[in-house]
């Protein structure tokens, strides 16, 4: 099949199918003699993989990861699961990062009047010299940068 009809059976756009070569997740395309991409169903299951990875947010290197894993038919499942393990670590610490973000919005929402008035607690932090991170936690670290600092260490 050529690459519209890879994308449509695996759910990948072509544009990702070529973004993927181009990283080497995925292997190049065989091509005819007029120099079309021709793929078959073992190609259109790893772009299944790929897009299912994806969808439950596993970075491409993770996704390299997995794809060796899963054609290593001797594998053992402990490195599966110790990488989708790792995985759920970094999500949680997202949505952590997430929730504070939210909360301090919140709270900047709630002293908003929201009026005809000019005054707005909303544009005078984002303004201010010292920001988000004045008024999103008492250490003065911003949920943002907090989350970062995490992922640092």
């Amino acid at each position: 099949m050529n690459i519209g009809e890879a994308a449509k059976a695996s759910g990948v756009s072509a544009k990702m199918i070529r973004h993927y070569e181009s990283v080497g997740l995925f292997p190049q395309a065989t091509r005819t003699e007029s120099g079309y991409r021709r793929y078959g169903d073992n190609e259109v299951n790893t772009l299944r993989f790929i897009r299912q990875s994806r969808d439950l947010g596993f970075s491409i290197e993770q996704i390299r990861e997995l794809l060796g894993l899963w054609q290593n038919r001797r594998r053992p499942s402990r490195l599966v699961k110790a990488l989708a393990e790792a995985h759920i670590n970094e999500l949680d610490a997202k949505l952590r990062e997430i929730q504070a973000m939210k909360a301090t919005l919140q709270h900047l929402v709630q002293g908003c009047h929201g009026d005809d008035r000019p005054d707005c607690p909303i544009i005078e932090t984002l303004s201010s010299e010292h920001g988000v991170a004045a008024s999103a936690s008492p250490n003065g670290v911003s949920p943002r940068r907090r989350g970062l600092r995490q992922g640092m260490s």
